[in-house]
């Protein structure tokens, strides 16, 4: 089993950082996500607010990946790679993004990586307000989770028993592609489920940080990847949906790094409350 790398508070503030400039730099291509845009005015959003802001894209040039987000519309589960696309009203589509930022004392990288799925226009059908508000809320129940969870495999138990309790057996859980550990990368060890196994994986220390990002479809998890190589699709067309945060587990407790409050709005909900990264 690869090492989970263990972060210190200090560092752990570093990746705060750069969980902001992706939940801004997030926020602008929210915004730009309107009828009539393209995508990739989307990801031209997200890029300017980087340059704005000082972080670093973490996907543009990842094993060759050509923009700074994924924008994933309607079928296309993951990996959208932003273009001419022109955003329709109703649509759904998952944006995904991130950014890295280099603590000057070490050059080290520390990264966030967060995704929100956008309902575009005022006409967007009742199945995919729905399916986005489960993904969403699915998410937010599996953090809640690991506030408390012992094993990283808790989380994934927490997001299938949400999505069975509110919806029964309406939206699959895709298992292809699931969340993971962050720090000095983008992608680390351990991978962070979204259903449930027994192997609850490794047991969960402060310092560690997970995105965690939750797909649901609205038919089969089966999933095929389309010849740019990188778009992930439900095989039967089926509508799917993503959201993620990053979140530091820490002395003290979590914080939602790509949140601005950490969290504090949604998981006070849930009965947790998030605690600031210590100074020290």
């Amino acid at each position: 089993m690869a090492r989970v790398e263990i972060k210190t508070n200090k560092q752990l503030q570093q990746m705060k950082r750069a969980g902001v400039i992706t939940s801004r730099a997030l926020d602008a291509a929210v915004a730009a996500a309107v009828p009539g845009a393209t995508t990739k005015d989307l990801d031209r959003a997200f890029a300017a607010t980087l340059d704005e802001l000082g972080g670093t894209s973490n996907f543009y040039g990842y094993y060759d990946y050509p923009a700074t987000i994924c924008t994933s519309v309607n079928s296309e589960v993951v990996h959208g790679i932003p273009g001419d696309y022109v955003l329709k009203d109703g649509d759904i589509i998952s944006i995904d993004g991130g950014a890295y930022v280099i603590d000057p004392a070490t050059n080290r990288q520390w990264h966030g990586d967060s995704a929100r799925t956008v309902l575009v226009g005022s006409n967007v059908p009742e199945s995919r307000r729905e399916l986005s508000e489960i993904t969403r809320a699915a998410l937010w129940h599996g953090i809640a989770a690991l506030a408390h969870a012992k094993k990283v495999g808790e989380v994934g138990l927490a997001v299938e028993a949400f999505v069975r309790e509110e919806a029964g057996d309406k939206y699959g859980i895709i298992e292809d592609y699931v969340g993971h550990g962050i720090g000095t990368a983008m992608h680390m060890a351990p991978d962070v489920l979204n259903y449930a196994v027994r192997d609850l994986g490794p047991k969960i220390k402060p310092g560690m940080a997970f995105a965690i990002e939750p797909m649901l479809v609205t038919g089969s998890i089966e999933t095929k990847v389309l010849a740019d190589d990188w778009t992930v699709v439900t095989v039967d067309g089926s509508d799917a949906c993503q959201w993620e945060h990053s979140v530091a587990v820490h002395s003290e407790g979590i914080w939602v790094l790509t949140a601005e409050d950490g969290g504090a709005s949604e998981l006070s909900k849930l009965g947790v409350t998030v605690k600031p990264i210590p100074e020290a």
